[in-house]
């Protein structure tokens, strides 16, 4: 009895043993700049082992027909990193980064569903948890301060109702995204189109930490890759690959989170986009998103009831109640935008002296009416 219980343990030790060797040399395949994911998977398909990958006889590569001459010369020449990724390889948990693969237990479930899944992901911090619906938000970077507004909101209200916001930390609106999910103590996930020991861009570097600690930041990009244009169609896969729904917040007619969208598509999400003035360029492309098709988003409301999650009824974003403002106020108010007005313009609205008007807006600031973006510009808060 003790005999089989102890060949049975070797058993299974061998089969880590191998699974571990596996898994080093995945890693080093996958620091190959030539190969992507499907190429990887095929080749792992044709000869069952990343070992037997590296071993393989040119004429070998050459009779799959999965690879390129060109891409079949850098595999072999690549065979001389081999020690060099193994020693990276073996520091990745000095620097507590994870190096996770479809043959891990904790890789996530909603990335195996879609054709072109990583076959490594690079992570700090965890990855989403497969019990919670997630929700990816992405939008212009330059965007509107009524688009910030926006996307900070969304965030909060569906992260206070335990959904988890991807987006790609990105100026603009996902750097609003992830912010709004850490100020209702949510859970939030940067994709980067950079190794994950790289903030990009530096600016973002706040919230890069904080989501380390409170969420976790991925790549499926090698530790010291730079942020390349090419690299940011790839990372937005899996953005909407590990959502459950994406919305648009702000977009032009031709942006990088229309690839988003329609990568969402392809992948049997259900692409939700705020609607905006027709005349807005950065609406052009979620009232195009709308006409095809998409859920027009005018509340988190409407997203969390596609989730199915059980949540407190949300307000329907709209104007504050201005009924509590003296009679002054709420002229200035009514002066306002959710576009922010320099203001002269307010001045000129309004018909009050300088002194007196931005008494008055700095007083709608202090009350929560009114938010500014840059020196003497003001707009209404949502």
């Amino acid at each position: 009895m003790e005999k089989g219980k102890t060949d049975k343990n070797r058993k299974g030790l061998k089969e880590q043993e191998r699974s571990e060797r596996e898994k080093r040399y995945l890693y080093w395949l996958c620091k190959l700049p030539v190969l992507g994911a499907v190429s990887i998977r095929k080749l792992y398909e044709y000869f069952q082992s990343f070992e037997a990958i590296y071993n393989i006889e040119e004429t070998g590569l050459e009779d799959a027909g999965i690879l390129s001459e060109a891409q079949r010369q850098a595999l072999i020449d690549w065979r001389g990193q081999l020690e060099s990724c193994w020693y990276e390889y073996d520091k990745l948990s000095e620097k507590q980064i994870r190096f996770v693969t479809p043959f891990d237990q904790d890789y996530p479930k909603r990335l195996r569903e879609i054709y072109d899944y990583p076959m490594g992901i690079f992570v700090r911090g965890d990855l989403p948890r497969e019990e919670l619906p997630s929700v990816a938000i992405v939008g212009a970077r330059g965007c509107s301060a009524y688009g910030e507004q926006l996307a900070k909101e969304f965030a909060r209200h569906l992260a206070g109702a335990q959904v988890q916001i991807v987006s790609g930390l990105a100026l603009g609106i996902d750097g609003c995204a992830h912010r709004g999910a850490l100020k209702a103590n949510g859970l939030t996930f940067g994709v980067l189109g950079c190794g994950v020991d790289i903030c990009y861009p530096s600016s973002q570097y706040a919230i890069f930490e904080v989501m380390i600690r409170t969420g976790g930041i991925l790549s499926e990009f090698p530790l010291g890759s730079k942020p390349l244009a090419r690299h940011f169609p790839m990372r937005n896969r899996i953005i909407s690959g590990l959502a459950d729904a994406v919305l648009i917040v702000e977009a032009k007619e031709r942006s990088g989170s229309l690839i988003t969208a329609e990568l969402g598509l392809e992948q049997g999400k259900e692409i939700f986009a705020v609607p905006g003035r027709i005349t807005d360029p950065l609406s052009a492309g979620c009232n195009r998103l709308i006409q095809q098709g998409a859920h027009m988003a005018i509340s988190p409301d409407d997203i969390l009831e596609f989730l199915g999650v059980k949540h407190q009824k949300v307000l329907i974003l709209h104007e504050k109640n201005i009924n509590t403002l003296a009679k002054k106020e709420k002229m200035v108010y009514s002066c306002l935008d959710f576009t922010p007005k320099h203001l002269d313009e307010i001045m000129r609205n309004c018909g009050l002296e300088p002194g007196e008007c931005m008494g008055i807006l700095l007083e709608l600031e202090l009350s929560g009416f009114v938010f500014r973006s840059a020196t003497h510009y003001f707009g209404k808060k949502i």
